[in-house]
Formats: structure tokens, C-alpha cells, sequence
């Protein structure tokens, strides 16, 4: 009778467990093939900049929601919480001028502002998951239509444009570049690194990810549910409110439009990445990684128009889906 087969010798990975582990990496640099043989302007530096600014935004979004996620929660209302933030900001520093003049002292104030309202909002959500025990998609729901209503009274349907004069000042935390690179690129490398910091390297991680894979058990272990998700929520909000302030200087206005469908780009850049829907183990580097892959998609589509760009939102969609299938065999 032949003996009984063991489980692999704990520490080693299997090699098809580490292409898979790869997999968001190889299909970007396989994407950047096929786009670089259907237009060679894809692999020019401008191009590639480009793409990497445009990322900028919604890889910010996307590390914060990476670590909702990993917690088994759900954020819906980055998008609009967005808009929120990038209108309220404006208001506020057009409100400042007579009092700050139209430089660097009104833009912190406004910058601060930003950074306080996306707090706020994470707190808030967090709360009401926590301690009023609603459902994170029913609370993110919620404040989804609350903040883009919010912001649309704010507007009155229109836009908040940004002073003009304040505007050129402020102009150069978007067009601005060191090194050759826009600093758009910087702020994101630097999200995604004190993210992945966190992640792996804090207990606050480890907290994070034993709560996703099973909350009953980290309260059983003394880990303070209630704090980890609410500074997950927190974080969350933080990470909206850096990406709006490398937005603002963009376009100089906020509108009911801003930042729409932005939770959809960021839920798909996270699970792309790797991060399992159902909480409990992810990577900030998938997240970086897919928040690229989303923007070169819509850039091929743009350089080579094999299908028409209004369904990048639909392309964005079927990746979702596909990815969630694949891991839904993973876990059985």
C-alpha cells in the first residue's frame, strides 16, 4: 500500500502559487506589449508619464481601499466623497483670499480643510459599520447619494471654479515635475509605499488582515475590532482627500461630475491586484499594479481605438467580474 501524500513543506511556495502570485505584474507588462505592437507612440516617455499621472489618482484611492477590503468591508462613496472634498475645498479657499491673499497660505488652509473633511467622512463611516452595526455597502451606499447631492446643491448644477489667479499658484502640484517625472507620480509612490509599510510591517496590519480573515476570532484574541476598522474607514478617507489635492490643480473646478465612477476604478484596481474580495489578505503593490493596468486599458483604447473609449466603464466592469470568478475558484 502505497504511503499517504503529505502537504508541502511549510515555507516553500509552489512555483505555479508564485506566477500566480505575479499574475497583475505579467499581465500589465503583456498588455504594454500588445499596445506597444498596435501603436509605438504607447512606449514614449510622455505617454508612459501620462499614464502614470492618471494613475496617480485612482492608485491613492485604491491603496486606502485596499485596506477596507482586506478588513471585509466596502467603500462605495470614494467617488463622491471626492467631488465633495475637491468643491468644498475650492469654496473655502476662494473665501480665504480677502483675508490670505491669493498664495501658499490660503492653499494649505485649503489642503487642510480637504484632508479634515476626508477624515471626517472615514470616521463617520466607520462609526455607523461599528458601533451602529449597518452593513458597509448599506452606509457607503448612503453617503454615496448624500455626498453627490451635497455637492450638487453646493454647485447648484453647475461648477466651483477655483480663482484664477489662486489657480496658477496652486498649478504646479499637478504640471509641476522633478526629475523629469510630474509630482503626481511622487505622491503616489509615496502612498503606496508607507501603505505597504502599514500593511506588512505595523501591528496595525496584522490587525487589519486577522480581522478580514476572521473578526470573532480577533476579538477572542483581544484585538480591538472596533478601532482597527474605524481607522481603516479613516484612512480610506485620508487617501480621497490626497488624491483630490493633486486633482484640484488639474481642472481648477469641481462639478456633479467629479470623481464619478471613481469607486469603480479603485474596487477594480485592488482586487486586479490581488486582494481577495472576501477580506483577510492582500498586497499594496497588486493595488499599485492594478490601478496602472486600469489606466493603460483606457490608454490603448485611446491610442488605438479598436473599441469606442465610452466602454471603458463596461471593459473596467467584465475585469471585476472575471477577477472575482478566479477567485472564487481559488478559495474552493
Amino acid at each position: 500500500m502505497s504511503a499517504p501524500r503529505t502537504e508541502l513543506t511549510p515555507g516553500r511556495t509552489p512555483l505555479l502559487a508564485r506566477v500566480s502570485a505575479l499574475g497583475p505584474l505579467l499581465g500589465l507588462v503583456a498588455l504594454m506589449i500588445v499596445a506597444t505592437l498596435l501603436n509605438a507612440d504607447f512606449l514614449t516617455f510622455t505617454n508612459l508619464s501620462n499614464v502614470l499621472t492618471r494613475a496617480a489618482f485612482i492608485g491613492i484611492i485604491a491603496v486606502g481601499a485596499t485596506f477596507v477590503i482586506i478588513s471585509g468591508g466596502i467603500d462605495l462613496s470614494v467617488g463622491s466623497l471626492t467631488g465633495l472634498v475637491a468643491g468644498s475645498m475650492i469654496l473655502v479657499m476662494n473665501a480665504l483670499i480677502p483675508s490670505l491673499g491669493g498664495g501658499w497660505a490660503t492653499i494649505v488652509v485649503g489642503m487642510l480643510c480637504a484632508l479634515a473633511i476626508g477624515a471626517a467622512a472615514g470616521v463617520l463611516h466607520g462609526t455607523l459599520i461599528t458601533r451602529g452595526r449597518i452593513e458597509p455597502f448599506i452606509v457607503t451606499l448612503g453617503t454615496l447619494g448624500i455626498y453627490r447631492a451635497v455637492l450638487t446643491d453646493m454647485s447648484q448644477g453647475g461648477s466651483i471654479s477655483l480663482d484664477n489667479k489662486l489657480g496658477d499658484v496652486y498649478s504646479p502640484v499637478f504640471y509641476g515635475k522633478f526629475l523629469g517625472l510630474p509630482l503626481p507620480i511622487y505622491l503616489f509612490a509615496a502612498v503606496a509605499l508607507l501603505g505597504g509599510l502599514i500593511l506588512n510591517r505595523t501591528r496595525y496590519g496584522r490587525y487589519v488582515q486577522a480581522v478580514g480573515s476572521n473578526e470573532q476570532v480577533a476579538r477572542y484574541a483581544a484585538v480591538n475590532v472596533t478601532g482597527v476598522k474605524i481607522l481603516t474607514y479613516t484612512i480610506q478617507g485620508l487617501c480621497v482627500a490626497l488624491a483630490t489635492l493633486i486633482y484640484v490643480p488639474r481642472l481648477g473646478s469641481a462639478s456633479p461630475s467629479t470623481g464619478l465612477l471613481w469607486e469603480l476604478e479603485a474596487i477594480a484596481a485592488v482586487i486586479i491586484g490581488g486582494t481577495a474580495l472576501r477580506g483577510g489578505a492582500g498586497r499594496i503593490w497588486g493595488t499599485v499594479v492594478g490601478a496602472v493596468l486600469l489606466v493603460t486599458i483606457e490608454n490603448v483604447l485611446n491610442l488605438t481605438s479598436i473599441i469606442s473609449v465610452y466602454l471603458n466603464a463596461a471593459v473596467q466592469g467584465i475585469v471585476i467580474v472575471v477577477v472575482a470568478f478566479l477567485q472564487r475558484g481559488r478559495s474552493k
